[in-house]
């Protein structure tokens, strides 16, 4: 298959559904997990530490190792890494789904993101390559927006669904025959592209951007969580000097990893800084909601699951309101006045508490993802057009990685604040009768709480409960009002760096010349 200049065809937009399947599978295996966790609490008793890296070892391997893959591509052929990604992905899912223990799944997790890292830029950049005209491009990069949005959602919902039916292994198995499809389809859909003006591999850019990531999460995560340790504490300052270090290499290197002149470009910085911000708070929540749902409301992970949709209704709305008001309102004004319903969103989570109607955390939701989705909207139509296309795949995957480490870090930091304070407020607090082992596990996390209480005669049970739920959702004030803050910033933000930007968008560029591209 060649690349052209024209405008897409049919068989560009088959590809473009076959790029979008994997982007979707890759987005749910985000939040797959969320209704899961009471599961895999009770079967492989994780500690609060484990709990967390279960959840976003994913995360924060695909998003250290989205640039260095995005670069890969970039020089060995797109689509071809997108094939050994699919392959890697098959494999991962199908170890964690028969993990035995919390070390066995936190490292199939990890395979899991480095697959994924070599999946995620070659769908973007691959969208650049197949799509030329400027028109046709923006509806195929919405539908990607689309997707990214839609996984997000139905990610906890395929995992309630399925554990309503099966062990809870069966959540990581939705993506082994989607992936499947997309080895079987790729070859004859999607064209190959490797830049000819990348020059060498920047292996130690590589192992720098990878390495900065894991243990300055790892240090903010115990600290929260476990309290002072001198390892993780010497793990910050050492994730701190590694980013310099890649930074400084990055700037020096003769073909680095990432074209630091982009975010010299502020409508590239801007949408790399909104995107990083939007996923923080909303898959930060994620968890808190979902946990909110089983483990304070009791559901079952179904009915959970089900009405974690009614939050999607204010992210449909609030897609297709930035899809209208696109070339009429300056992003800017969108971006701020969208993190500014977010804040509202966040400060609704403050008035949430065990015994409040179920109305108030969905709304709260609602509104909270309504705002953060709708300043994304605007923001891959920015990054891909300002990187010349033999960059596309690193550009691709710098806006990427903004969305899964703020996704990760989300997740990570607003998870380690709720458990913090729910331990602290559990200490000495909880009912006298428990056992060391019981009181251990009670106060560990609200999950545990849940299945001892489950094992306790009559009040002492219920006592556990209530006294458990309630730090519960006191770590939840604690989290709100961090992402209150932090929203009302980026708003503020939002509109410092995007203002120059005009309401109507730029004038189509020239059309760029065919790219190299093999069968």
């Amino acid at each position: 298959m060649t690349a052209t200049t024209g405008r897409a065809g049919r068989r560009e937009w088959i590809g473009l559904a076959v790029l979008l399947l994997p982007t979707l599978v890759l987005t749910m295996d985000m939040g797959v997990l969320f209704f899961a966790v009471p599961y895999i609490s009770t079967t492989l008793a994780p500690s609060g530490t484990e709990q967390l890296w279960i959840m976003d070892m994913y995360s924060f391997l695909l998003a250290g190792l989205l640039i260095t893959m995005g670069a890969l591509g970039d020089r060995i052929g797109r689509r071809r890494l997108l094939m050994i990604g699919a392959t890697g992905f098959i494999g991962a899912s199908l170890l964690a789904a028969y993990a035995d223990g919390a070390g066995q799944l936190i490292a199939a997790r990890a395979a899991l993101g480095i697959a994924g890292a070599t999946v995620m830029p070659s769908t973007l950049a691959l969208i650049r390559n197949m799509f030329h005209d400027p028109k046709q491009r923006q509806i195929a990069l919405g539908a990607w927006g689309g997707v990214l949005t839609a996984g997000a959602t139905l990610g906890p919902v395929a995992g309630g669904l399925l554990l309503d039916h099966f062990w809870w292994g069966s959540v990581f198995l939705l993506a082994v025959p989607v992936m499947a499809l997309v080895l079987l389809a790729a070859p004859a859909l999607l064209p190959e592209y490797r830049s000819p003006q990348c020059g060498g591999f920047d292996l130690l850019g590589a192992v720098l951007s990878t390495t900065a990531v894991l243990p300055l999460v790892y240090g903010v995560k115990t600290l929260a969580v476990d309290g002072w340790d001198p390892v993780a504490a010497l793990a910050v300052p050492a994730g701190l000097l590694l980013a310099g270090a890649f930074y400084w290499r990055q700037r020096t290197a003769a073909n680095p990893l990432l074209d630091l002149a982009l975010f010299r470009i502020r409508a590239f910085s801007g949408a790399i800084t909104v995107n990083t911000v939007a996923m923080f708070a909303m898959m930060g929540f994620t968890l808190f909601t979902s946990q909110y749902l089983q483990l304070v409301k009791g559901m079952s992970p179904l009915t959970a699951s089900l009405w974690s949709l009614v939050p999607s209704v204010g992210v449909g709305a609030a897609v297709g309101l930035s899809s209208a008001l696109a070339g009429k309102v300056r992003p800017a004004a969108m971006m701020a006045g969208g993190f500014l319903i977010g804040a509202t969103g966040f400060a609704m989570m403050t008035l949430v508490g065990p015994d409040s109607p179920l109305a108030l955390i969905l709304t709260a939701a609602g509104v909270l993802a309504a705002g953060t989705v709708g300043t994304m909207t605007l923001t891959a139509e920015m990054v891909v057009s300002a990187a010349p296309i033999e960059r596309a795949g690193a550009a691709s995957a710098t806006s990427e990685t903004a969305v899964e480490l703020g996704s990760s870090l989300g997740i990570a930091l607003l998870g380690a604040a709720g458990a913090a304070v729910y331990r602290s407020r559990l200490d000495g607090a909880l009912p006298a009768g428990l056992d060391g082992e019981a009181a251990r596990t009670a106060q560990d996390t609200l999950g545990g709480a849940v299945t001892v209480a489950a094992q306790l005669p009559g009040r002492l049970g219920t006592d556990l409960l209530v006294t458990a739920r309630a730090a519960f959702t006191d770590g939840l004030h604690v989290a709100a009002v961090v992402g209150l803050v932090l929203a009302i910033g980026a708003s503020l933000l939002a509109h410092r760096l995007m203002r120059h930007l005009p309401a109507t968008a730029p004038a189509a560029k020239t059309p760029e010349p065919a790219e190299p591209a093999t069968v």
